[in-house]
């Protein structure tokens, strides 16, 4: 995992799909993922964050999508890993598009900035929930496993 020496963040984003495959991504790689602004409010204040959807980061690896996976998709999930320990969980059927149309985000910026140190440089937003413990800051892995 690349490392900004300064200030000890990761500045990368690692995702493990299944059948062992996994990728590395940038912000330079997120960049070239459609970008979505998506206004909320966070803390009773509106905001503007800006990042791609968990979606199109996750199609980087192998899923475990299409009829192979008609009877046991729903067995998987998605756990997020954080810098500071945190961790979130998602179930599959949450975020497949063939369940259900919820949007989660892999968010790299905030009102036209980058994302500070302490929530950077990735974070996860999900729009809709009443409580934002899955809004997991400093992002630095995904996994997809089998429950």
């Amino acid at each position: 995992m690349a490392v900004n020496v300064a200030h000890r963040i990761p500045v990368t984003l690692t995702v493990h799909g299944i059948g062992k495959t996994k990728v590395t991504l940038t912000s330079a790689d997120l960049s070239k993922l459609p970008q979505q602004a998506i206004r909320a409010t966070d803390k009773g204040m509106p905001v503007t964050f800006e990042g791609v959807r968990l979606s199109d980061v996750l199609s980087k690896v192998k899923l475990p999508t299409g009829d192979k996976f008609l009877n046991t998709a729903s067995w998987y999930y998605v756990l997020v890993e954080a810098l500071d320990g945190n961790r979130a969980v998602f179930a599959w059927a949450e975020l497949d598009s063939s369940f259900m149309d919820r949007k989660v985000y892999v968010i790299t910026r905030r009102d036209g900035e980058s994302l500070p140190k302490d929530t950077g440089p990735f974070q996860l937003m999900v729009p809709g929930e009443k409580r934002t413990t899955r809004w997991v800051r400093q992002v630095t892995t995904l996994r997809i496993k089998m429950g």
